[in-house]
């Protein structure tokens, strides 16, 4: 019976040390690859920026080195919290606004989602959504990379908080502020739509004294 127990024990002990060097390992490998990761975020993020805030066929002729753009971040501070949201402000050639895109972050169902957002240069719709990064559950969650999906968030109107239903009626099914469920997906679907609204709701205030003076700059020019 001792030698039983002593053999439990020292298969316990086994385990623990070869999750412990286990777990060492993992965390030391992604500790290298952050960076990796991070610039591979910015570089997807730059590439996106086109798409994003103008048309497409605008877009298919538009790189990013064809844009001016400024980045700056926005503070927010809530209940003695701050948040802090990366905001690229596009320009064209001609120095006139495109509009705007900004990163966010959010829970999702699995994990954090990470997504960019378009506005339009006064700050009133919606031009674009993109998943930078998710965990979500594939076939099911995931499917909020899905372009038709994500189509649903253009053209909606920012200051109409959005809201996800099961399914849309009307012409077009297209209803301002309505956004389709994922069938299986629930929680992931309001996940992006819960990011979408907040931040919006944050930055949109702060996008204005940049968008005043864009307005001040063409009317000196006209």
């Amino acid at each position: 019976m001792t030698n039983f127990r002593n053999n439990n024990l020292a298969q316990a002990w086994l385990v623990l040390v070869i999750a412990t060097v286990f777990g060492t390992a993992l965390a030391g490998i992604q500790i290298k690859l952050n960076p990796v990761i991070e610039a591979n975020k910015i570089r997807e993020t730059m590439e996106k920026i086109p798409s994003l805030i103008l048309d497409p066929s605008q877009a298919a002729d538009i790189k990013s080195h064809d844009l001016v753009i400024q980045s700056r971040v926005i503070e927010i501070e809530k209940n003695g919290i701050s948040k802090f949201y990366p905001v690229y402000d596009v320009h064209l050639k001609d120095g006139s606004l495109a509009g705007h895109v900004t990163k966010a972050k959010g829970q999702g169902y699995a994990d954090k989602i990470e997504l960019l957002i378009g506005l339009d240069a006064g700050g009133n719709a919606i031009t674009g959504l993109f998943i930078l990064d998710q965990k979500e559950t594939p076939g099911l969650g995931n499917r909020i990379l899905e372009k038709p999906w994500r189509d649903q968030f253009v053209d909606q109107p920012s200051g109409t908080t959005l809201v996800v239903v099961k399914s849309k009626t009307g012409p077009n099914n297209e209803i301002d502020g309505m956004i389709d469920g994922i069938s299986g997906a629930t929680i992931s679907s309001r996940s992006v739509t819960s990011i979408v609204n907040t931040t919006i709701a944050d930055i949109r205030p702060r996008l204005l004294p940049i968008i005043k003076k864009e307005n001040i700059i063409r009317q000196e020019n006209e």
